[in-house]
């Protein structure tokens, strides 16, 4: 991506193409990469960004160590770039990739595991990235890394917390299928709803919590302890596996590797606050369960699930999601993500919306066809769901087989 020179010193004698990583830098004269190959070499510099920097929840380093530790692939190898200046040779940013064998060829992907909304490199500060020191950047983190067919990173915000993100900013992104939700969030906790959200929304939590309020004492419960954390995840899973066999929706949460993930995380959270776990109790009966990842004054609401048999005419969900957006303005942050997707109540809450992008791009002629097969998928995808009845029937099928297998 840049015409500037790269230098590199690499041992290339390693089966499968794979590279010995040496503890040299590479440089391109605007900015250095040095490649990391495990989280502990890269922990006090990781936790260092993630405290004095700009990062999203999803790239807090206890998030990556259970990645690494659960979800990462058994073909899949850990790439860890840390960018510096050049001039001052000062980081100024840390991007947490991993390379996998991917039908036939090598792929460079996020360090996600499925488990991350957002790709977004830790930036030492918050200085602006232009279009210029975004590729140049890039060009010095594409010479870090061992050869590969192409890259494919998806979920690319536009900015970090205000900041641009210099992933999106590369000539090479593309507008994706993926939309994420927020609402800014400030003044009075107890009118928050009212000023933020659609009238229509706040009519609607307003007496659904009136109705529930009819059928015993409503309370919001954290769990705060390893204890509660496991009972009442359990719960959010029991309920959300539930419905979503009901609906003929696919849900991560069938794999156990993903479910162990989420529950190592809470009771990993309970330590400093980085994680937080909320259940709606009615009477004795929890009719819903939120899983919350909070960081830099932002509240990241990943997975919600709900139990209607106790209040068939009220949205638990919607009960849950309003009160927690009043909690999260009591504790002082400014942001409450609704995370990606496309559900109609994110909207219907006032919640604006931002397409994320993605940057799918082949280096060798495996990869470029690979990214050109991607491309075709996504553009289908994406014409389905600009024809509602079309989109609708499809959906419909892919239920009906879903339940099937089921």
């Amino acid at each position: 991506m840049s015409g500037q020179a790269v230098q590199i010193a690499a041992v290339t004698d390693l089966p499968g193409g794979q590279v010995r990583h040496p503890a040299a830098i590479a440089a391109n004269g605007t900015y250095t990469a040095k490649l990391h190959t495990s989280l502990e070499a890269v922990r006090p510099l990781w936790l260092r960004l993630q405290a004095d920097g700009v990062c999203t929840g999803h790239q807090i380093f206890a998030w990556a160590e259970g990645i690494v530790a659960r979800l990462l692939p058994e073909s899949a190898e850990l790439l860890i770039v840390e960018v510096g200046d050049a001039a001052t040779g000062e980081t100024r940013m840390l991007v947490p990739l991993m390379r996998r064998r991917a039908f036939h060829h090598w792929v460079v992907e996020w360090l996600s595991g499925g488990v991350c909304d957002y790709a977004a490199p830790l930036l030492a500060d918050a200085t602006p990235w232009t279009r210029q020191s975004a590729q140049a950047a890039w060009a010095a983190v594409r010479s870090a890394l061992p050869p590969s067919d192409r890259v494919h990173i998806v979920g690319i915000p536009r900015q970090i917390h205000g900041v641009a993100n210099p992933l999106a900013l590369l000539p090479d992104t593309r507008d994706s299928i993926q939309t994420a939700f927020g609402l800014d969030i400030d003044g009075d906790p107890e009118t928050v709803l009212k000023r933020l959200c659609r009238p229509s929304f706040v009519k609607e939590f307003g007496k659904d919590w009136r109705r529930l309020e009819r059928l015993g004492s409503v309370e919001l419960v954290e769990a705060d302890t390893p204890a509660e954390v496991a009972r009442i995840f359990g719960e959010l899973v029991r309920m959300r596996l539930d419905r979503f066999r009901e609906l003929g929706r696919f849900d991560l949460l069938t794999q156990e590797k993903i479910v162990d993930f989420y529950r190592s995380a809470a009771i990993q959270g309970l330590s400093d606050g980085s994680v937080r776990l909320f259940g709606l109790r009615v009477g004795e009966a929890l009719i819903a369960v939120q899983y919350l990842l909070v960081h830099q004054g932002t509240v990241h609401a990943l997975l919600i699930a709900m139990d209607q048999s106790v209040a068939p005419n009220v949205s638990p969900g919607l009960a849950i999601m309003g009160r927690l957006i009043g909690w999260g303005r009591e504790q002082g942050f400014g942001y409450f993500d609704l995370s990606v997707g496309n559900q109609g109540y994110k909207e219907h809450m006032g919640a604006k919306g931002s397409v994320l992008v993605e940057l799918c791009h082949g280096f060798t002629m495996r990869g470029s066809v690979a990214s050109a097969v991607i491309e075709f998928r996504r553009r289908a995808e994406a014409f389905v769901r600009t024809k509602p009845g079309l989109y609708k029937a499809v959906q419909g099928v892919m239920r009906r087989l879903r339940r099937l297998k089921t």
